[in-house]
């Protein structure tokens, strides 16, 4: 019986993405300022591998050791994405109200943001 247990814990591995889907979970959060696009990006990407590695998972679970791995990247993941949308619908109504130009103007920003304050 005792080497059964020896060689049932030799054969675990981990899964070959858990470490890839939570850098990119992780990534996804930090990235959502840069216009949330990257951020979706990275999301989506760690998603899809989380979902992979759980399929994975799901068949033989006591053959993987690093499931929590996987579970906390997907989850860094949808902040992520939820983080990028929330930026890039922001970024897209800043860009309605002000227009682009304004954005690259501090002047010319300054002039609207009185404008639409009533001054």
């Amino acid at each position: 019986m005792e080497e059964s247990n020896f060689s049932n814990f030799e054969t675990q591995q981990k899964l070959p993405n858990a470490s890839a889907v939570l850098v990119l979970g992780i990534l996804s959060i930090i990235t959502c300022c840069c216009y949330g696009i990257l951020s979706i990006i990275l999301g989506a990407v760690g998603i899809y591998l989380a979902n992979k590695d759980t399929a994975l998972y799901n068949l033989n679970p006591s053959l993987y050791t690093n499931f929590n791995n996987v579970r906390t990247g997907k989850i860094l993941s949808i902040i992520g994405i939820v983080l990028g949308v929330l930026f890039l619908a922001y970024m897209i109504w800043i860009i309605s109200v002000f227009g682009f130009e304004a954005l690259q103007d501090q002047q010319l920003l300054e002039q609207r943001m009185r404008e639409m304050m009533g001054q």
